[in-house]
């Protein structure tokens, strides 16, 4: 079998996979699982021959006319090279590492077939963003995975978080991709077609007319779709939705796309130096303002969706100083430890009963419970502060080198701002990651209190799906930075000397001080009791999505509202707290700016369509109404009357003639 064919098939089978457990999910329940998972993991083998074949050498694409178009046709057309064949690696292996996990975790979940049908054909739309060579076929893949999160994000719709979480996220990121369309559109009338080469092409020959314009029509577009100031707000209430559906839009898919779709065609952001200083900025402002946000919340869950739009944004920043090799290293990386972050942080929840990470310091021995999670996440964790030798400080720290190497003038054609904004930023980061990554570890594991309810070992398919993740969460930087330059353009991934020593010394500042603030903070703080009070407002929809999916009932009921004295974080953050832990009050901001506003000229059609225009139809209808009435009196059914009003009509009829004639 070509390999061409056997790329067609790897985002074809989840896609049937899909349809098939939607067909068979009432009539044939027992089937679900297997078509959940068998699919995934099929997808996957094939990735893995598809890139073992493709092997880092020179890209694989075939194409086929979908329908002739006039002068811009749209194509089924298949580009794999390097970053292709590893991402789509990537994708199926997070896919189905989800889907199996998701048999333990939504084990007496009523809507479990729907949920593994969209989540199959989540996983078929992202992996025909990754193997696409036409930009319309490309886009058919990016909107299909917004309304698959829609529903997704919304899976527990019964409760007010959850839908309201849908809707913000199908909005926020169609927000993006309306101007991000007009910037297909806009790029291919420039190069005469639709097929990413023949564009690549065009940039290549100076052929854009309006490069400036497209680029950041398209940024727009990526902004909403990979969480990014200033749209970036609709991913920490995506939290609303299962936790095996967080890990897959966070590690592999949907937020994932827009970093790649820039890889993509980063030559086309190239074309534009005020494009790549808007680029750097935004990465720079989101790694930023996440690691603050993130330092200040109490969903555990929360934490790391805000971790997801820091990292992204370190994507986005190697992208800004021209090195897709290194942003695509991160993405791979990432990839791995969020999956398993989310997973782990699923596996604590189940166990606890709550998100919050506040209930959980007030659990003593919670990490005994749950040892798979503990050890798992630590790895993960780890990872995720850039700590050597795990794999998230290689991608990290390979970043941290391309900006300094824009910096200081080594990259010709991107602007050394560029470079020192995402230099500055992706070190303050590395900071904020390490002091928000030690906080989670040191609240979720070493609570103080009551003993943590012991509810039993977890299902077998969710504590195994954490070990396979941990290995390359370990493991994939180490082994892939030499490894990976072959496949990625040659580019060379290793970390430099300075970036190194600053990025691992801010790493390990920022979890030293936080441990201290946490060791400050438990020594002189009189601990809240455990007793159910007013519940959290980040708590709640955590709190009932655990209870929706663990069989016994949460121990401590709803979790306190009261700020944890032992959280180092409102020692780190003093006054900055209140405003971090609201992701500095966007939501507020937008709502003043457009929610209101939308909502006033809603009202004022409203009124204007019920008192004015409804008037006008309600007098269209009186007026005739009126007339019959008075037409009706005069029917007396009188001969009489009736001839002598002719006589009547007759003589003023006449005496108007004669008027009209002696005035002529």
């Amino acid at each position: 079998m070509t390999t061409t064919t056997l790329a067609v098939l790897v985002p074809l089978l989840p896609f049937l996979g899909a349809a098939a457990g939607l067909l068979l999910g009432r009539i044939a329940p027992g089937f679900v699982r297997p078509l959940a998972v068998l699919p995934s993991l099929a997808a996957l083998a094939l990735a893995a021959i598809v890139a073992v074949r493709q092997g880092g050498e020179a890209a694989i694409d075939s194409a086929t006319e979908l329908t002739p178009t006039g002068s811009v046709p749209v194509e089924l057309a298949l580009h794999i090279d390097g970053f292709a064949a590893l991402v789509a690696v990537l994708v199926a292996f997070v896919a189905t590492c989800v889907q199996i996990y998701s048999t333990g975790y939504l084990r007496d979940d009523p809507r479990y077939p729907s949920y593994a049908a969209l989540v199959s054909l989540f996983t078929s739309a992202m992996l025909l963003v990754v193997y696409s060579g036409d930009l319309i076929v490309l886009l058919v893949g990016w909107e299909v995975m917004g309304i698959c999160s829609y529903f997704l994000v919304g899976h527990y719709w019964e409760t007010p978080e959850a839908r309201a979480a849908s809707i913000k996220a199908f909005l926020v990121t169609k927000l993006g991709d309306v101007p991000f369309l007009i910037g297909l559109f806009a790029l291919a009338t420039d190069a005469g077609s639709f097929r990413i080469a023949e564009v690549l092409s065009t940039v290549a020959s100076g052929g854009l007319h309006h490069p400036t314009l497209i680029a950041l029509l398209l940024l727009a577009g990526v902004a909403g779709k990979s969480a990014q100031f200033p749209l970036h707000t609709w991913l920490p209430d995506a939290m609303a939705g299962p936790t095996p559906v967080s890990a897959l839009i966070h590690a592999a898919t949907m937020v994932a796309a827009g970093v790649y779709f820039v890889a993509r065609l980063l030559p086309v952001f190239e074309a534009s130096s005020a494009a790549m200083v808007v680029l750097a900025v935004m990465a720079a402002v989101t790694m930023a303002g996440s690691g603050l946000a993130a330092l200040a919340q109490d969903d555990i869950k929360r934490v790391l969706a805000y971790s997801t739009i820091g990292q992204l944004g370190y994507m986005t920043g190697a992208l800004a100083v021209g090195d897709r090799g290194a942003a695509v290293f991160h993405l791979l990386s990432h990839g791995a430890f969020k999956a398993l972050l989310f997973l782990a942080a699923g596996v604590i929840i189940h166990a606890s009963g709550t998100n919050s990470l506040a209930a959980m310091s007030r659990m003593g021995n919670l990490r005994a419970h749950v040892p798979d999670a503990f050890w798992t996440m630590t790895v993960a964790l780890l990872a995720l502060a850039a700590i050597p030798p795990f794999s998230g400080f290689f991608s990290k720290e390979s970043v941290l080198g391309a900006a300094e190497h824009a910096a200081t003038g080594d990259t010709a054609h991107i602007p050394g701002a560029a470079g020192w904004i995402v230099l500055v930023a992706g070190l303050l980061a590395a900071l904020l990651t390490a002091a928000y990554a030690t906080r989670l570890w040191l609240l979720a594991f070493h609570g103080k209190g009551v003993e943590a309810p012991d509810h039993g070992r977890q299902p077998v398919a969710m504590n195994a799906v954490l070990w396979v993740l941990a290995v390359p969460s370990l493991a994939l930087g180490g082994l892939a930075y030499r490894v990976l330059p072959g496949w990625f353009d040659g580019h060379d991934l290793t970390p430099t000397l300075t970036t190194s020593v600053l990025g691992t010394g801010v790493a390990l500042v920022g979890g030293i001080v936080t441990y201290g603030a946490w060791r400050h903070t438990t020594a002189f703080a009189a601990r809240a009791p455990l007793g159910a009070v007013a519940a959290h407002p980040e708590g709640d929809a955590g709190l009932v999505e655990a209870e929706a999916i663990a069989s016994h009932t949460p121990a401590y009921g709803d979790v306190a509202s009261a700020p944890d004295p032992a959280d180092p974080g409102r020692l780190l953050l003093g006054p900055l707290h209140r405003h971090a832990a609201s992701g500095f009050h966007l939501d507020a901001v937008y709502g003043a700016l457009f929610v209101r506003p939308v909502l006033a000229a809603a009202s004022l059609v409203r009124f204007l369509d019920r008192e004015v225009v409804d008037t006008y139809v309600r007098g269209a209808g009186t007026l005739p109404r009126l007339l019959g009435a008075a037409v009706r009196r005069a029917q007396t059914g009188n001969l009489q009357t009736y001839v002598s009003a002719l006589l009547a009509g007759t003589v003023v009829l006449t005496v108007a003639v004669l008027l009209v004639a002696t005035g002529a």
